[in-house]
This record gives structure tokens, C-alpha cells and sequence, in this order.
């Protein structure tokens, strides 16, 4: 997470899903089915692409550099990473 612009967790998730605006979007396994499904509904919508994160939300922060529990993380720019890109052609 050097470059490019992210969005962490639930609230930020889906204000940039409705907007319009957010390339990737992934979830930690442990978050709530209601969240899960309410999140990959406005990704249908918004034709966003949602990966399912093998690790909880501690690992999904560490992960990301962060020292506290992220839900889910919303890529708006990928920056110099190759991360959607790689993606849309799996």
C-alpha cells in the first residue's frame, strides 16, 4: 500500500461503492453475511469486482500495514500495484 488510494472499512467502503468510484473491493472473511451481501449488492451494481479475503480482519489490517482490524478495503486507485489488472484476467 505505497501508492495508489484505498478505502478501509465498512462506512468508506460503501460510500465510494455508490459513488461509483472504487475499482476492487476486499472482504475479510469474518464480516457479518448481512454486510457481505449488502456490500457485493452495490458492487453488482456499480460493476465492481469483490474478492473474499482468506484471513479475518486482523490479518486483512495487517495485511495492509495497519496495527487495527479492517473489515474491508476498497481500492479506488491501484497506483503503480498490477492488482486489478491481474483480476479482470483471472
Amino acid at each position: 500500500m505505497k501508492s495508489g488510494k484505498v478505502a478501509l472499512g465498512y462506512k468508506t467502503s460503501l460510500k465510494t461503492l455508490r459513488s461509483n468510484k472504487s475499482k476492487l473491493v476486499l472482504i475479510a472473511n469474518n464480516t457479518p453475511r448481512l454486510r457481505k451481501s449488502e456490500v457485493e449488492y452495490y458492487a453488482m451494481l456499480s460493476k465492481c469486482q469483490v474478492i473474499h479475503y482468506g484471513g479475518t480482519n486482523v490479518d486483512l489490517g495487517l495485511a495492509c500495514g495497519k496495527y487495527f482490524r479492517v473489515s474491508m478495503l476498497t481500492i479506488i486507485d491501484p497506483g503503480d500495484s498490477d492488482i486489478v489488472r491481474n483480476q479482470l484476467e483471472a
